[in-house]
């Protein structure tokens, strides 16, 4: 009789029943995981750039913007300036956003094709909510590791989370004329920065990779309920009547 435990993806500990333990390394299955969790974070982040793109695309289209400058420079722009900011201050020259053409590809694809679609595409917004939750999460979980990577304090890791997800959005209201989400639903940048608080948390528990995905997945969780439940828009209420902003100034800006 023996038990068998595997730990940490790259050992299993075989237990006799005399309690002789050996433990043999399992490097094929650690592969195999590893491997899973890289495909598994690529995926996520795809559908955040896919999410992202055809936001800055909607926003084009209705700003009656044309679709060749518009609609591809506001796409883009959200599904990318966020990594490319952060690359800047972190001194990655060229930023992977940019020499990384897969990256831009999508973006400008997603753009153009939610551009193009708008009218059948934008009956689906709420599922786009989603997906664009699926996005800050991962954005923020690879922020966080790549200031890891790069030896900043917590603090900063933080804020590379936070930029890493919600730059791209920032570019793209300022480029739009207005003033960024962000601003005045700030609670989408807190969850941003959740992220990058429990990558800090999470690293010296399991690491690497698979501290990207539990993070990523966990941010993406919370995100999902604040949009069932409907929390980010009674914030904004909340504020504005703080403030004291009337109601009618109030339901206008929930509209945008």
């Amino acid at each position: 009789m023996f038990r068998l435990f595997i730990t940490y993806l790259s050992f299993v500990d075989i237990t006799f029943a005399n309690h002789t333990r050996i433990r043999v390394k399992y490097c094929w299955f650690s592969s195999v995981c590893v491997g899973f969790v890289s495909l598994l974070i690529n995926v996520l982040n795809y559908v955040g750039i896919i999410a992202f793109a055809s936001s800055g695309a909607f926003k084009a289209y209705e700003k009656g913007l044309d679709i060749l400058v518009g609609g591809i420079v506001l796409g883009s722009s959200v599904a990318l300036a966020g990594g490319i900011i952060r690359d800047v201050l972190l001194g990655i020259f060229p930023p992977t956003n940019i020499v990384y053409l897969p990256y831009a590809v999508t973006a400008i694809t997603a753009s153009i094709v939610a551009y193009a679609f708008y009218p059948l595409v934008s009956r689906f917004r709420e599922a786009f909510l989603y997906a664009d939750a699926v996005g800050l999460g991962t954005f923020a979980a690879v922020g966080a590791e790549i200031a890891y990577q790069h030896s900043l304090n917590i603090l900063g890791i933080i804020l590379m989370a936070a930029i890493t997800a919600t730059g791209g959005g920032v570019v793209r209201d300022v480029l739009a004329g207005e003033v960024p989400v962000i601003f005045r639903r700030d609670i989408y940048a807190t969850i941003a920065m959740l992220g990058g608080i429990l990558y800090v948390i999470l690293r010296p528990v399991v690491g690497g990779e698979v501290d990207i995905l539990v993070t990523a997945v966990s941010i993406i969780l919370v995100r999902f309920v604040i949009i069932m439940k409907g929390l980010d828009k009674s914030y904004v209420t909340i504020r504005m009547v703080w403030h004291g902003v009337n109601n009618r100034e109030r339901e206008a800006l929930e509209r945008k």
